[in-house]
């Protein structure tokens, strides 16, 4: 049996082992680990993520930005700046992939980033905007989600207009026309309206080509082609923005393929 004052002395004896164990150990060098919180990195990966989407009619520029996106959002998850970029990238990407699974993981992943900025500023426009966009992109290219989405992309247009009607220059008056143009009848489909919203959308965007050409497509579904050709005449002579130039060319190939099914008839 030992002494009590044996018991003390193997009691200390291990203490002072465990400091000098404490003391030895290797200690983690800050400048390698990384913070959840790091804003000033998160900072640095949107500049970049920018600089990339700048040059977005090279896809492989915007899967360069979705990955710098991914990784501010690593750095710092609650940055709204974040959030609403990587909506917008991942429709972009969605909207112009050839690659059907690529297309499907890009509007599913900007749907996600997409709530994500809604719910973390929800009285700014960019969040609802991009969630929408992706909610009609995945409609557009599979029915399933097609019937799902309708009313969610309507929700989050008509809660852009409330908080800046002007936003983008009135592309949420773009996302209700082509929302009311593309989808079927019963599920609420109507030419009339998608012509109404366009329209409005022209107080606010003279020159988004896309709502115009858009506008021309809506108008030659009403058989009213004469307005759909002034539509692409502004289109042809219209001078874009250098900031969005991918978006007027699409624009314009619209309009060449629009035109052509006019002479056609």
């Amino acid at each position: 049996m030992r002494t009590q004052a044996e018991k003390l002395t193997i009691i200390l004896l291990v203490l002072v082992a465990l400091g000098a164990a404490s003391c030895n150990r290797e200690q983690p060098d800050p400048t390698t680990t990384t913070s959840l919180n790091d804003s000033a990195g998160a900072s640095d990966r949107i500049a970049e993520a920018d600089r990339d989407f700048s040059q977005r009619e090279d896809l492989q520029k915007v899967r360069s930005a979705i990955v710098a996106l991914r990784q501010a959002q690593t750095l710092d998850y609650g940055n709204y700046e974040v959030a609403w970029r990587l909506a917008r990238a991942n429709f972009f990407l969605g909207d112009h992939t050839t690659d059907e699974k690529e297309r499907e993981d890009a509007f599913r992943a900007g749907i996600e980033a997409g709530k994500v900025a809604a719910q973390l500023q929800p009285d700014k426009p960019d969040g609802h905007f991009w969630l929408g966009a992706n909610y009609g992109g995945d409609a557009e290219h599979s029915t399933l989600a097609g019937l799902a989405n309708v009313e969610d992309i309507r929700t989050q247009m008509e809660r852009v207009i409330q908080i800046d009607e002007s936003y983008q220059n009135g592309s949420a008056y773009l996302g209700l026309g082509e929302l009311y143009l593309r989808a079927p009848r019963v599920l609420g489909g109507d030419t009339q309206k998608a012509i109404d919203y366009l329209e409005k959308g022209l107080r606010f965007g003279s020159d988004n080509a896309l709502l115009r050409v858009t506008l021309a497509e809506a108008y030659h579904e009403a058989k009213r082609d004469a307005d759909a050709k002034k539509q692409i005449e502004y289109i042809m002579q219209m001078k874009s923005s250098p900031e969005y130039m991918a978006e007027y060319n699409d624009s314009v190939a619209r309009a060449k393929k629009l035109s052509e099914e006019i002479a056609r008839q």
